[in-house]
């Protein structure tokens, strides 16, 4: 059962599904030991971009083996839209607003809060990461020993197909963690690609056989071959990610432990293009998950409720039979609640129909304009709509159009909107921003944006319809408005409870850039 050059076959992933669904129609619902638990983490993928997602462009063998071996969630948010806040919600299970400096990128972690892999480890687990665990940011700075993911499993390596792809060998050192692991200990371990984060190899997805036509441009970018192959590129470092957990899922297979593991699949924000990653719309919230643990869950299950990263935290600590230290202290206990029930039902659709709301925020991401500013972004998303707040309209989404260089003078206009990771995508829209057919999709991407946002996600996933001025839409803007306020004076956002600007006060430990002022 393993692996020809990294990819498992079709005819052996065909086999294998019908053998695990036969197997897991009859999994055992009754007491067993402790799970092991695999994370798989991908760094900057939408929720769409996996085969079991119907995405005909990718081949995500390793995801689809998951999706049908357990469940495949459908409505998944993260935390947040970047990366380094987003990690430190999953760990902590609290939102980014509720963990200061944490909750922001490129910041400090304090050590008040805890994360799950230290708690699974006070219980007696086993635990590591390789690749990107928590960051960027500086845990050292706050106190921390290790980095909060846990020890760190990277020093094998590998060559990789193509630039831009890290060396590191995420399943070689996940078979150096297994080798070290205490006989008999469960283990949690944290795999956190690099991939697919830009840089890519300009022209690797056409290298690696895919074509142009297979390409499904999302709503907000303009269908021509510079956006497709760029895209092809994206789904290159996807399968990457995938063929790693695919080497780590047949070492489970093989040791015999893979009944009782517990495997979490999913990413940490949105596609790294032009008004996806760093916005709170779908394409950069909207993430892929795909659970399975075939000693109490029941596989080949497609699942529609609403699901947020937070309690993703609290179904690790639920599964292994961990109290969280903090329930009880409103200022440190996690925020999310367990979905073990959905996991534990055997039904499809929706499981439980009191998750009618998840969240997301950001604030910064990376240094994009005057004074390190944040851009402050809430939102909340039911089965249908997604509303999205944000707190300074007045400025740039995307970052400052321009920027200071080296001695000073203002550099070039549209030279900046460093809130959006350079790459093709971007060059092409600055470039042809006076072309009448592209002309609409670069504003998109960087103009500024009214206080309030609502989109009917139902009809319009890539949100470019904002309704918040359609009267038609006016209760719906009322509730999902009251929703978001109410969420986040409860949950103490200083956002909510003006005390904004403390946002600004956070440090920031990676370069930072100059811009004009306002």
């Amino acid at each position: 059962m393993g692996f020809d050059n990294g990819v498992r076959s079709s005819y052996v992933t065909i086999v294998l599904w019908a053998s695990l669904a036969a197997h897991l129609a009859a999994a055992p619902q009754g007491p067993v030991s402790k799970p092991n638990i695999l994370l798989a983490i991908a760094d900057d993928q939408s929720w769409l971009h996996a085969s079991a997602y119907g995405c005909g462009a990718v081949r995500t063998p390793a995801f689809d083996r998951v999706a049908r071996a357990g469940v495949l969630f459908n409505n998944c948010y993260g935390a947040s839209p970047g990366c380094s806040p987003c990690r430190a919600a999953l760990l902590t299970g609290r939102h980014t607003w509720m963990i200061e400096e944490a909750g922001t990128h490129a910041s400090s972690f304090p050590t008040k809060y805890v994360t799950y892999p230290d708690i699974l480890e006070k219980d007696g687990y086993f635990i590591g990461y390789t690749g990107k665990g928590w960051g960027p940011g500086d845990w050292k700075i706050s106190g921390r020993a290790r980095n909060p993911a846990g020890p760190e499993f990277s020093k094998v390596t590998i060559r990789p197909p193509y630039k831009g792809i890290s060396k590191k060998d995420y399943a070689g050192n996940f078979a150096e963690f297994l080798k070290g692991r205490p006989k008999g200990q469960p283990f949690c371990f944290w795999y956190g690609a690099t991939e697919p984060h830009r840089g890519y190899e300009k022209g690797s997805g056409l290298k690696s056989g895919k074509s142009l036509a297979d390409v499904v441009v999302p709503p907000f970018l303009p269908d021509v071959s510079e956006i497709r192959s760029d895209i092809l590129d994206y789904l290159v470092e996807i399968e990457w990610f995938d063929s790693h957990l695919g080497r780590m899922l047949d070492m489970l297979e093989r040791a015999g432990e893979l009944e009782n593991t517990l495997v979490i699949v999913t990413s940490d924000n949105g596609m790294p293009f032009p008004r996806g990653k760093a916005n709170c719309y779908e394409y950069g919230c909207h993430m892929p998950l795909a659970i399975a643990w075939p000693a109490r869950v029941a596989g080949g299950r497609a699942v529609d409720d609403l699901v947020g990263f937070v309690d993703l935290t609290a179904t690790m600590l639920d599964a292994a039979g961990v109290e969280h230290p903090h329930r009880n202290d409103k200022a440190l206990a996690p925020a999310g609640r367990s979905i073990m029930n959905i996991l534990a039902s055997g039904k499809g659709g929706i499981v439980d129909p009191t998750r009618q709301y998840i969240y997301a925020a950001r604030e910064r991401h990376s240094s994009s304009r005057y004074n390190n500013w944040t851009y402050p972004e809430r939102c909340v998303r039911s089965r249908d709509f997604l509303y999205v707040r944000n707190f300074k309209p007045e400025r740039w989404p995307a970052g400052d159009p321009q920027e200071l260089t080296a001695d000073g003078t203002p550099g070039p206009m549209h030279g900046a909107y460093r809130d959006i990771d350079s790459g093709p995508s971007l060059e092409f829209l600055v470039s042809h921003r006076e072309d009448r057919d592209i002309s609409r999709f670069f504003h998109l991407a960087v103009d500024k944006r009214p206080s309030e946002e609502l989109f009917d996600i139902r009809k319009d996933p890539g949100c470019l319809n904002n309704l918040a001025s359609d009267p038609a839409h006016g209760e719906t803007l009322r509730q999902m408005r009251e929703r978001l306020k109410g969420y986040l004076r409860e949950t103490g956002d200083p956002r909510a409870l003006g005390n904004g600007e403390i946002w600004e006060s956070y440090p920031r430990y990676s370069p930072i850039r100059k811009f004009p002022g306002p």
